[in-house]
């Protein structure tokens, strides 16, 4: 069964960094896309960033890009969002997810497998 597991998430000051890590397993899908989605308080899911885990090409949504950084261990089954330079519109629940596909797509619909989420808080 699938299963994708998100940690490293916690309390962070202004301008500080976090990793956050996506495990997951049991996926059967033949081309992964990975996404990284994030809700606030109030708002709706949206789009952080996603990468072609077979591939090279990684995508971000113009709020962080420059800031955060998608990787992932193949050898692992691990996907990374490293975050620098954070800043309080950042606080955020996070979510990992994935789909079957050969580009990387924004709405939250599109994805058909999710991690349970790890909170993000910026203070100040």
């Amino acid at each position: 069964q699938a299963q994708l597991v998100e940690s490293g998430g916690g309390l962070v000051q202004a301008e500080g960094s976090l990793r956050l890590s996506c495990v997951f397993s049991g996926l059967t899908i033949s081309a992964p896309v990975m996404g990284w989605f994030r809700r606030a308080p109030g708002k709706e899911r949206e789009f952080v960033g996603g990468i072609l885990w077979t591939g090279p090409h990684t995508v971000y949504a113009d709020s962080v890009k420059g800031r955060f950084t998608i990787s992932r261990d193949q050898a692992k089954k691990t996907l990374y969002l490293q975050m620098t330079s954070l800043k309080p519109e950042d606080t955020a629940v996070y979510y990992c997810a994935a789909r079957d596909g050969s580009a990387v797509v924004y709405a939250a619909r599109q994805y058909d497998y999710w991690g349970q989420g790890t909170q993000v808080t910026v203070s100040s």
